[in-house]
């Protein structure tokens, strides 16, 4: 016969009270699970673990949940050991692939923590990245062709690049004899979002558009009409308004925020590269131009 759970709590069941942790020797026993006892101590460096792998602070009035859950999970693997489960070569090689992923994400940390940043390395950035700063403001229409990833309009003519491109010229001609972007762009841009706005994409910074309309947004002359600019959505006439690049100390945090994962990246780059990693073609087959295939093993995750 199946087991019955338990009734659940009534849900006006009162919270455990947290005790006194200064009352509770650091030798002291507080938690036992069947024949193994773990001290203060010993259950504090656990909550430290659980916090330096991103885990929420455990707060005092969660700490008996918590124990309540690991107990659970060590008295199964009590058992695991009892039946020798920890004895097989499968499951074997499996925990020791878990606690060399550990290991790595470890590493990733500790080389993230070791990381620091001067003022003048955070300002030698800024300088040499000044690209990744400059922010643009303007309008497009577009002119979108077969294949577009954008949607036809209701009874729209699908219509072929070259087509596309002669209706782009021909907008352009009439914005260079004096006709309003703002409303050819309500008229003729099959981008909905912008042509409600007049073409309007509001400010966008450099590396946000796609390759060819960014090269052409951070060139383009100001005030300047674009030759049609093609890019896998169709071809953009462009007009930007505004450019500006924003100050060293506005952009500091972000600067901060962004190097530590890249530095710690490069790091561990780095750390591959000096051990070679040699497999058997015979037996595992000549390696594949790109990799695009699930991953089998845990792979160490990006430090933050």
């Amino acid at each position: 016969m199946a087991q019955q759970p338990a009734p659940a709590a009534p849900s006006n069941a009162p919270a455990p009270t947290p005790a006194a942790e200064s009352n509770v020797s650091p030798d002291a026993v507080v938690l036992t699970i069947g024949d193994q006892k773990i001290t203060r101590a010993q259950f504090e460096v656990l909550l430290s673990a659980l916090a330096q792998n991103g885990r929420p602070a455990v707060t005092p009035a969660q700490k008996r949940t918590v124990a309540e859950q690991y107990g659970e999970l060590e008295t199964m693997a009590q058992e695991a050991r009892k039946r020798k489960v920890d004895e097989s070569p499968e499951v074997r090689q499996m925990m020791a692939i878990q606690a060399d992923s550990f290991l790595a994400n470890a590493l990733g940390k500790k080389i993230s923590d070791d990381t620091h940043f001067t003022e003048l390395d955070l300002r030698s950035y800024y300088d040499s990245h000044k690209s990744e700063f400059e922010e643009a403001q303007g309008s497009h229409i577009l002119i979108r062709f077969k294949g577009s990833g954008v949607a036809l309009k209701p009874n729209q003519k699908d219509l072929t690049e070259a087509e596309a491109l002669a209706k782009a010229e021909d907008i352009r001609k009439q914005l260079m004899a004096g006709a309003d972007f703002a409303t050819l762009a309500k008229a003729e841009s099959d981008d909905a979002g912008s042509a409600v706005k007049g073409g309007d994409l509001g400010k966008f910074k450099q590396g946000q558009m796609v390759p060819a309309f960014d090269k052409a947004a951070f060139s383009l002359p100001l005030n300047q009409i674009s030759e049609p600019v093609k890019s896998q959505f169709g071809y953009h006439i462009i007009k930007i308004t505004a450019r500006s690049e924003k100050p060293f100390d506005e952009v500091k945090p972000q600067i901060e925020r962004d190097l530590k994962p890249k530095l710690t990246k490069e790091a561990m780059d780095q750390i591959k590269a000096q051990t070679h990693v040699t497999l058997n073609d015979e037996y595992f087959g000549s390696a594949p131009a790109a990799s695009s295939g699930p991953q089998t093993l845990p792979a160490p995750a990006p430090a933050k």
